[in-house]
């Protein structure tokens, strides 16, 4: 009735203290945008809606969401056996096995950073909006009907005529007041840890931030180990590549690397294809070589390559442009030029 009374206008309301209604307006602003900022990180993390929804299920019932395969898993997975169908002996067969292995180290690093993200960002702020919250939001509906309790008591004491009617209500009145007291000074110590709720947040917003800040970092040097490795595409591919682009890449750049298979390709920039295999492929000098990774001859005329060994490279008149002859002490055979570096 109170209630009632207050909307159509014809019953006085106790106002609430200005310092108290600033608080309430706090949580409230607090709780909004931690949820939202709470279901975008998610959206972030796993951007798949059923996987999300799956997982959630999961949680309810208390167990583990079972293991798949993410995005870069799947692709680096493809890829590796892309790879091993065409031949790993091949460049475009090793190139595949070789990022396929980057894209899975990559689905490992955002596993990582989803398990990190959900423990040190999620968990406490859906902690807040299920936990402390929920408890603020029970103090302030008890807190509201203690108010209406108290109004109705002061209403009954204005309309009281009678002596005695007046000191049963002036009794309730004193009852109530004390009541809606010892709740608004329960509700105020609550809200007031909204603000201990924000440098709890804090914390946990640096702690999200590190986590991609790993995630970003492994990524990268992931990338660059792969571009390394990479970077010894003859210069067709290069040519292909950049032709279009401003900026040559980083490490395609690096001198040390072997990019130009053969004079006779296509021209690229200078700063873009080092000449070092070039001018290996017009004299008949011989130059020293890191192997990158490992290959295994595929026959007699062929020489196998462990990663790291050095050995050392020249080219032979009528050479296949993909191809040097390599020794290593009175062991000499064809090496594939995308498994080598050349060294200074």
């Amino acid at each position: 009735l109170q209630f009632t009374e207050e909307k159509l206008g014809q019953a006085e309301k106790t106002e609430l203290d200005a310092h108290l209604e600033n608080l309430l307006s706090k949580a409230e602003c607090t709780k909004l945008w931690t949820e939202k900022i709470m279901k975008q990180t998610e959206v972030l993390l796993q951007p798949n809606p059923n996987a999300r929804i799956e997982e959630f299920v999961y949680e309810k019932l208390d167990r583990k969401a079972p293991s798949r395969m993410n995005n870069p898993e799947l692709l680096g997975q493809y890829m590796i056996d892309a790879g091993n169908e065409f031949g790993p002996g091949t460049a475009y067969g090793n190139a595949l096995i070789k990022c396929g292995e980057t894209q899975k180290r990559i689905g490992t690093a955002d596993r990582e950073l989803i398990q990190t993200s959900a423990i040190n960002f999620l968990t406490p702020l859906r902690n807040f909006i299920e936990g402390d919250y929920k408890t603020i939001s029970k103090e302030r509906k008890l807190l509201q009907n203690k108010r209406l309790d108290l109004d109705a008591a002061k209403t009954r004491l204005k309309k009281a005529k009678v002596a005695e009617a007046r000191a049963a209500s002036e009794q309730e009145v004193r009852i109530t007041q004390s009541e809606f007291d010892r709740q608004a000074e329960i509700t105020r110590l609550l809200l007031e840890g909204i603000s201990s709720t924000h440098a709890h947040h804090l914390r946990c917003l640096n702690d999200f931030v590190e986590a991609q800040m790993t995630y970003y970092a492994q990524c990268y040097q992931y990338m660059l180990d792969l571009q390394k490795q990479l970077g010894s595409f003859p210069s067709t591919f290069l040519s292909n590549n950049n032709q279009s682009s401003t900026t040559p890449v980083q490490s395609v750049s690096t001198p040390s690397v072997l990019a130009s298979a053969s004079g006779s390709l296509p021209s690229v920039s200078n700063s873009v294809v080092p000449s070092g295999i070039s001018e290996l492929k017009s004299s008949s000098g011989s130059r020293k070589a890191r192997v990158l990774y490992d290959y295994d001859a595929a026959n007699s005329s062929e020489l196998s390559l462990l990663a790291d060994e050095v050995i050392t490279v020249y080219s032979i008149p009528g050479m296949d442009s993909d191809w040097l002859m390599g020794e290593r002490g009175n062991q000499k055979g064809k090496v594939p030029i995308t498994y080598l570096e050349l060294l200074n």
